[in-house]
């Protein structure tokens, strides 16, 4: 072959095929298709016969190792990544169910999966049970929604935003006696603080995006559970539906994860500080935090978590109208949407995550007009409650 034009060169350049260089930190393969040897090298893949890389939607090697790290967390056999929460939350809830098929669910869960439970699924006809989080550890009321069709059980716990602890050991029990999966949302605890499959369950959820990343800078999504689910899931959903995770964001949130243990420990004392603070604050009426021991929860919460995490609810004196003077007023905290970054973030889910419940819907989910979300972030909690405490002040006529 004659020697190529200078065009080519800067397209080709030099290419070697991956092979280990003892990188400490995992190199980023930032490819959309892989090299076959040859024909025959490209129809073993593609049959199965060898095992290998193809095109990045289906697998690659970043994404690869951040599902390996993730299932070994967890305590998994393996993991399917997902280009956002919602998208592994998806995975999870389409892969077992068809079309008249049922399924039951905590009431009290993020804003977008209950929009796609209750209106996105339900095109498809697979109709959501709802079970308030109050009634939720009653056995007799969960078995009662449960018949031939029900394909799985589903909970987040702590749940978003009310901060309600389901108990998973009850909830797998009965998933197990019935012979379908529990899938557990993980995001608020993080497999450092919790560990679902321990108590019984099946699948387990996470919104990369938050305290796995912890940097506020990606999204992401991941499932974790058995190879032969896992599988299922990849093959009959990731696959044809597309929601592949970006390698970048793979490789970010494997550098995330090496300070997860740090940042968690961080934000559960700092919090626990921050909602007992709140709890003797004249301007606010409810404080809900699992580890506070006047929380419903609390004893549950000391059994499932290893600490109580670093997600805080509150409520004050003056409904909506006050919530919103108090996160208008805030200096240090940030008035934003998500959870488990650096920064300390604060939000008001009637109006944001959680707008997409009818005010009824949110009744019965527990989630009050006037209720206060905070993420405490990595910042000194002094500060953190000194700036929540100078903006309470300025809810007026209190």
């Amino acid at each position: 072959m004659k020697k190529i034009t200078r065009e080519t060169e800067i397209v080709h350049g030099v290419h070697e095929d991956h092979v280990t260089s003892l990188d400490l930190v995992p190199p980023i393969h930032m490819t959309s298709t892989f090299r076959f040897r040859d024909a025959e090298h490209g129809a073993d893949l593609f049959s199965g016969r060898e095992s290998g890389y193809i095109y990045t939607r289906i697998g690659n090697p970043t994404v690869d190792l951040f599902e390996k790290k993730i299932a070994l967390l967890e305590g998994g056999e393996a993991a399917a990544a997902a280009a956002s929460g919602m998208a592994a939350v998806a995975a999870a809830a389409m892969t077992p169910a068809v079309p008249g098929d049922n399924f039951i669910a905590c009431s009290t869960v993020y804003g977008g999966t209950f929009a796609l439970f209750n209106t996105d699924l339900a095109r498809f006809e697979i109709e959501v049970r709802f079970i308030p989080s109050r009634i939720s550890g009653e056995r007799a009321e969960i078995e009662s929604r449960i018949d031939g069709r029900t394909r799985f059980l589903y909970i987040e716990t702590p749940a978003n935003p009310t901060l309600d602890i389901i108990d998973i050991a009850l909830w797998a029990d009965l998933a197990r006696r019935r012979g379908i999966p529990l899938i557990v949302d993980n995001t608020f605890a993080s497999p450092y603080l919790q560990r679902p499959f321990s108590l019984g369950g099946d699948l387990v959820i996470h919104s990369a995006t938050k305290y796995l990343g912890g940097h506020g800078d990606l999204i992401g999504g991941v499932v974790v559970g058995s190879a032969e689910m896992i599988e299922r899931i990849q093959s009959s959903y990731m696959k044809h539906f597309g929601p592949a995770m970006s390698p970048f964001n793979a490789w970010l949130i494997l550098r995330g994860v090496k300070t997860l243990a740090l940042r968690m420990t961080r934000h559960s004392d700092s919090a626990l500080q921050i909602a007992e603070g709140l709890l003797h604050h004249p301007r606010v009426t409810a404080v809900h935090y699992p580890g506070l021991p006047s929380h419903p929860g609390h004893s549950l919460a000391r059994k499932q978590m290893k600490k109580f995490g670093g997600m805080i609810a509150f409520e004050v004196h003056g409904g909506v109208a006050a919530g919103k003077a108090v996160m208008n007023a805030v200096k240090l905290c940030t008035l934003a949407v998500s959870l488990g970054d650096c920064e300390t973030l604060i939000q008001h889910p009637a109006s944001m995550t959680h707008a997409v419940y009818t005010p009824e819907e949110r009744k019965r989910a527990g989630i009050p007009d006037g209720l206060i979300r905070i993420s405490v972030g990595l910042e000194h909690p002094d500060d953190i409650m000194g700036d929540l405490r100078q903006a309470l002040d300025r809810i007026p006529g209190v």
